[in-house]
Parts: C-alpha cells; structure tokens; sequence
C-alpha cells in the first residue's frame, strides 16, 4: 500500500519517469520516509504499552541479576535475525529496548543481526547460492550479532547515549512505577502512551528524513558498476576495500542479493562480495545519521569500527571456507 501511494505521488502526481534516477530517488524517499516514520509510530506505542504491563525495567534487572552466560546476545541476535527490518527500519525497535534500558551491549546484538539475516535474504540466498552458502551465511550474521553485541557491551558504552534517550529512559522508569502504585486501567494510560509514542517520532524526524534522503541519492544517483571496478582484483585488500566502499550505500538484503550474485558470476570472491553486501546492509551513512539522535558521535564510531572488523574478519574466513 505505501508503495503504491509513493508510485502514485511520484510517477504520477510529480510526472517523474519511473526510469530515471531522480524519479527512483524521490521515490525511494517517500516509500522510506512513510514506512520507517509509521514503523516508529506504532513500535513506540507497543514498547509503550509493554512497559505500562510488564516494565522492561524488570527485564533489565533480570538480566543485569542472573548469569546467562551470554545467552542474551544469543537470544538478542535471533531476535533480530527473525525480523524482516534493514537498518533503518531497526532503529525504531533498538530506540524502543534502550528506551526501556536493556542492557546496550544486547540491543546492540539486536541493531548488527537485523538488517544482516531475514527471511527475504535466506530464500534470495537459497535461490542463487545453495543451502551450503546460505547455512554459513545466516550462522555468520548471527555470530557477528553476538560477538559484536558482547564486545561492545563490555566496553560500557552507557555514558556515550545522548542526552534525549537518557531523559526518556528517565520518563519511562517514573511513569511506569507511578502506573504500577496507582494501577492505572490501560483506557486511561494509553493517552499517555500515545502522546509519549508521537513525542519520539518528532524527536527524530529531522534526522529520518536527513538519513532516508541520502539513501535515496546513493541509490537513485550512484552508478551499478561504480563499486565492481574496485572489488574485482583478487588482492589481500580487496576484503576491508569492499566494506569501506559500501558505507556510503543504502538498501536492504533483498535489494542487494542480486548484485552481489552478479559480483560473483564475474569473478569477484564469494566472501568479498558477502563483506560488501553485509556492510551495505548493516552499516551505512543513513544508519548513522538516524543513530545520531540516540548516540553521540563517539559511539556511533565505536560501533561502526567493531562491526565493520568483525565482518571484515567474516569476509577473509569465508573466502578460506568457500
């Protein structure tokens, strides 16, 4: 249906050519900048709602009390491999566990997995290289979700939010205890939920719109065979060159499979081009400018430099594997 509008409004209300590259860019604008603002919008209400019930608060005593083992970042990274989000469309959601204070190392387990594995990219998967490919390929996107998420939970990263999320953590602790003294009826809570739910899609909105209008030109603007030229020498570099080019990229796993089954029949490495797809997918300027309303600069380096070694290490061993 979003889809369908943002045809409607673009190729037709706008007259843009559907083949061009500003009619894809404007098109990709809206279509994202709907989708990612209602994704918000409603996760908002439903993070709302859970904490009014069951406080995450509590879950985030529970973890922080009992000896798991790591087997939260395990859970985290499944949890973000079985939903069908990109990295955008993530944040919403890892706005929402920070916003209730689960631990960040977690959430971060959550934010790597997300964009990396999904249901559309494991049957794009099956389809172009085998269930052999695929196994290796969804077992390493999870992997990197746990071992990311623990690396980076272990730096205490807590101090580098922002300032805005600590100010809703802090809101969303006193409102919940209030609730749960009081026994507010929901009738009466969800008012609030849902004025709390809009507040956060405003707060972010500049840096959405920002983020989404630089994927759009990356992916109306910049040329197919732009990157392929760099990633097709066989050389020992070829690996990090791939995940350095991919950054300034946006699009989801569905939208990159394609070509990165299109690198392969020409000759590039399997393992470079999983690097590239991984970091198109997981790791992108767009990615960066929304997490900027949730995380100074500083983290944001932080967890662009852990994730981008970790797959840069994913690229070499399954260049050795494959």
């Amino acid at each position: 249906m979003i889809q369908n509008f943002a045809d409607l409004l673009v190729y037709g209300l706008f007259g843009l050519s559907a083949e061009s590259s500003l009619g894809k860019a404007v098109n990709f604008f809206f279509y994202d900048s709907i989708k990612i603002l209602i994704l918000l919008f409603f996760i908002s209400v439903l993070m709302g709602i859970i904490n009014a019930y069951f406080p995450i608060e509590r879950l985030r005593k529970y973890l922080m009390t009992h000896k798991m083992y790591g087997a939260q970042y395990f859970l985290a990274s499944l949890f973000g491999a079985i939903t069908p989000f990109c990295s955008c469309s993530s944040i919403p959601l890892f706005i929402g566990f920070v916003k209730g204070g689960i631990p960040l190392g977690v959430t971060f387990s959550f934010l790597i997995s997300s964009p990396l594995v999904n249901e559309v990219a494991v049957a794009m998967f099956l389809g172009s290289f085998g269930l052999k490919v695929t196994l290796i390929y969804v077992a390493g996107g999870i992997l990197l979700g746990v071992i990311g998420g623990f690396v980076l939970g272990r730096m205490r990263l807590s101090p580098y939010l922002s300032d805005w999320v600590r100010q809703i953590q802090a809101n969303s602790s006193l409102q919940s205890e209030e609730w749960e003294k009081e026994h507010v009826p929901f009738i009466k809570r969800l008012p609030t939920i849902v004025r709390d739910s809009w507040g956060i899609v405003k707060g972010v909105l500049l840096y959405v719109l920002i983020g989404i209008g630089i994927g759009a030109f990356m992916h109306g603007f910049v040329p197919e065979g732009f990157f392929e030229q760099y990633m097709s020498k066989d050389n020992w570099y070829a690996v990090p060159l791939s995940v350095l080019l991919a950054v300034p990229m946006y699009a989801n796993a569905a939208g990159i499979v394609p070509v990165i089954e299109v690198f392969v029949a020409k000759g590039i490495p399997l393992g470079t081009a999983i690097a590239f797809m991984m970091s198109v997918v997981g790791l992108s300027l767009p990615e960066a400018t929304l997490l900027k309303k949730v995380m100074t600069w500083r983290l944001i380096g932080i967890f662009f430099g852990t994730v981008a070694f970790f797959i840069i290490l994913l690229g070499y061993f399954f260049n050795y594997i494959m």
